[in-house]
């Protein structure tokens, strides 16, 4: 079959058409913005990619268009398709009819987290010889992809409560049936679909009422806004970690930390992954893990060798004495646990944060009064604020001299990189390509160096 994806680039429709291809499937697709690492994935996966949603595209006569959801009505191809009446359905759907059907799902929601808990699920499945397939929401470093099919029984998927598609509004993870779910964290998010938090704990709520009796749920035991929707209903055995009727995390240091299992100790992680939020992760990933056999000890093991994802606080280079990383934290939430996490990691050093708003809920300007606090610990921020709504510099007013805002890109570039001295780590933070900011920094303290 051929099928050709719309909007291919994204985080999760690049992972779909990995496993199309995968499963036999002559795979091509179109995006409007093709940055990496998505798009070196797919040219190593030999997909072939078009620029734009031309719509002469349908002349490539696919048996099937699959439809992400950047996708709305007025799109020029979307709009062929229609008058044409071709075949199209949903990422999550074909991947719920096509793959899912036959396997043992484990889905991994929440509004942060849901990435590096994914990839650390499926590299302890891995690393205990299960060969699970997967789809995770950015490249695994362990797995050098972001998706795979396996002849595994099992499958690991990142589950979104992001919208379907423009003609499903429903969220994603309603599709995928989960035997083990991951609730991670709930807190209220994309503005631009959700009107509120409520409304998001009903589409939770929607997922829960998707695993079957005699699957399991693995829930954050301290965050009241999971209760809230547990205690709409729940038909399911529900395991709990973070908190002392569950899992939990002890004797907590730079290198890791142990871990007990209903008060028994279980082993020790040794790792160099930073914060309390990726404890949180492994715990999570840990209970799922043993719901299919794996042995605590084992999952111990697996998360010593972890490397995480690219993107999540990945150290991109240390050049002129400067450490630069690059993190996709983009709620105010994430943004503050990445940012005590470095700040925990590096002491007094001083840490810049360079900031762009690009998420739908940062752009409308929600959540703005909780972004000077998530900041807060930088000793410096920089934040690009071109085609934003909302005065920046009025809402992180009390960064005072630490904030610098600006509209124009190389003016960003500028100041920042004339602010850097050996010693200084920093952290670029969007869930986008920021312009190239990450490559063109390293170039100017490359050229810096080699002047000096």
């Amino acid at each position: 079959m051929h099928i050709h994806i719309v909007g291919i680039c994204g985080t999760f429709m690049g992972g779909l058409a990995t496993v199309a291809r995968s499963a036999g499937h002559q795979v091509t697709g179109c995006d409007a913005n093709v940055y990496p690492p998505m798009s070196t994935q797919l040219q190593a996966q030999g997909i072939e990619l078009i620029e734009g949603f031309d719509a002469d595209q349908i002349q490539l006569k696919p048996d099937l268009f699959i439809i992400g959801n950047v996708v709305s009505r007025g799109n020029p191809l979307m709009e062929a398709i229609l008058n044409a009446r071709l075949h199209y359905t949903s990422g999550p759907q074909w991947l719920a009819q096509s793959v899912l059907q036959e396997k043992w799902v484990l889905a991994v929601a929440g509004t942060h987290g849901k990435t590096t808990t994914t990839s650390m699920l499926a590299w302890m499945l891995e690393y205990a010889k299960l060969e699970p397939g997967f789809l995770i929401g950015g490249v695994s470093q362990n797995f050098g992809l972001s998706a795979r099919l396996s002849q595994s029984n099992y499958f690991v998927i990142e589950a979104d409560e992001y919208d379907t598609a423009f003609f499903d509004k429903r969220s994603k993870f309603v599709h995928y049936h989960p035997r083990t779910l991951i609730l991670n964290n709930l807190e209220f998010d994309h503005a631009d679909i959700f009107a509120d938090l409520s409304a998001i704990e009903t589409q939770f709520h929607h997922l829960v009422r998707t695993v079957p009796g005699e699957g399991r749920i693995v829930c954050h035991g301290k965050d009241q806004n999971l209760k809230r929707v547990l205690e709409r209903g729940c038909w399911t055995p529900v395991t709990y970690f973070a908190s002392p009727e569950g899992w939990q995390a002890v004797d907590r240091d730079q290198a890791g930390f142990g871990v007990l299992k209903e008060g028994v100790f279980q082993g020790r992680v040794q790792w160099d992954l930073i914060g309390e939020h990726n404890i949180s992760n492994a715990l999570a990933a840990m209970i799922a893990a043993t719901e299919l056999g794996v042995k605590p000890q084992v999952a111990i093991e697996a998360l010593s060798t972890f490397k995480n994802v690219k993107r999540r606080m990945e150290l991109k280079a240390q050049v002129a004495g400067v450490n630069v990383y690059d993190d996709f934290a983009h709620h105010p939430t994430a943004i503050k646990t990445t940012i005590q996490g470095l700040r925990e990691k590096i002491g007094k050093a001083r840490l810049i944060a360079v900031l762009e708003p690009r998420s739908n809920t940062l752009k409308q300007g929600v959540l703005k009064e909780q972004l000077a606090d998530s900041l807060n610990q930088a000793d410096a921020v920089f934040c690009y604020s071109a085609g934003l709504a909302w005065d920046v510099g009025q809402a992180l007013s009390a960064l005072g001299d630490k904030l610098t805002v600006e509209t124009q890109f190389e003016t960003l570039l500028d100041r920042l990189s004339g602010s850097l001295r050996p010693g200084d780590f920093v952290l670029i933070m969007s869930n986008g390509g920021f312009n190239g900011l990450h490559g063109k920094l390293i170039e100017r303290l490359t050229a810096k160096a080699l002047n000096q």
